[in-house]
């Protein structure tokens, strides 16, 4: 049998929204709605919070949310997983992140299922894009995979593109992964971010530029991570239509 937890990072410092695992979604704090859809998959003893504010770590204790305060210096939410795999030892760690308030608890059960039966995989989720505001968006990390579904390249540019930049098919991230405890171990012994990694501000390239293969996993498209203001307005008139969210 493998062991997991979902590890859910929660930085309270972001550049576009500070303070953005706290901020209210229709009476609830991102957080613990984030929270909440994975409770809807997994039992609460496998969902920890892992942040780097006494803040955040407060609102997870009124609820009842498993939590851990971790660095301050972590340079990217997977080296936040990292941390936390050092401290609490797993066969493999499923990432939500802490701004996917409305993730569909589905694909979370998806990736918890293949990690089990494929537990030495890094996996990462992804979907279609069906609109060209998202397919031009720099806020919309773009994947571009071979037939096997392994991760070719991750970037906030329009891609696949072509010679007059028309969109024509194109898939985003879904931000859920799954990391193998040792790919983590690996991951987080590179102390600086390497060259693509900070070009494009996506993790995900550290593995493909150190060498490791990452499986893509087709999910749903329900997911609205909340990157910008115009993100948190569209989820808040999402959940006010359905509260069952």
């Amino acid at each position: 049998m493998t062991d997991y937890l979902i590890i859910i990072p929660a930085r309270y410092d972001s550049k576009r929204l500070p303070g953005k695992p706290l901020l209210d979604i229709n009476g609830i704090p991102m957080i613990v709605r984030t929270y909440n859809q994975c409770r809807k998959a997994v039992s609460a003893s496998k969902i920890i919070v892992a942040t780097d504010d006494k803040r955040i770590q407060k609102i997870c204790s009124k609820n009842e949310i498993n939590s851990i305060i971790t660095s301050k210096k972590c340079l990217t939410g997977t080296d936040r997983i990292a941390e936390v795999a050092k401290k609490i030892k797993k066969s493999f760690y499923i990432n939500v992140q802490g701004d996917e308030p409305i993730c569909n608890p589905k694909d979370i059960k998806k990736i918890v299922n293949f990690a089990k039966k494929n537990p030495n995989l890094i996996v990462n989720g992804y979907t279609k894009i069906k609109s060209k505001e998202m397919f031009y968006s720099p806020n919309v990390p773009k994947v571009v995979f071979d037939k096997n579904e392994r991760l070719l390249y991750m970037s906030r540019a329009a891609i696949p593109s072509n010679k007059k930049f028309f969109f024509v098919k194109s898939w985003r991230q879904v931000c859920i992964y799954s990391f193998p405890y040792k790919y983590l171990k690996i991951f987080t012994s590179v102390k600086k971010k390497t060259t693509l990694e900070s070009i494009e501000d996506l993790e995900s390239n550290r593995f493909l530029e150190l060498g490791y293969q990452i499986k893509m996993l087709k999910m749903s498209n329900k997911s609205i991570p909340v990157d910008t203001k115009e993100d948190l307005v569209k989820v808040r008139k999402l959940v006010k239509n359905k509260p069952f969210i």
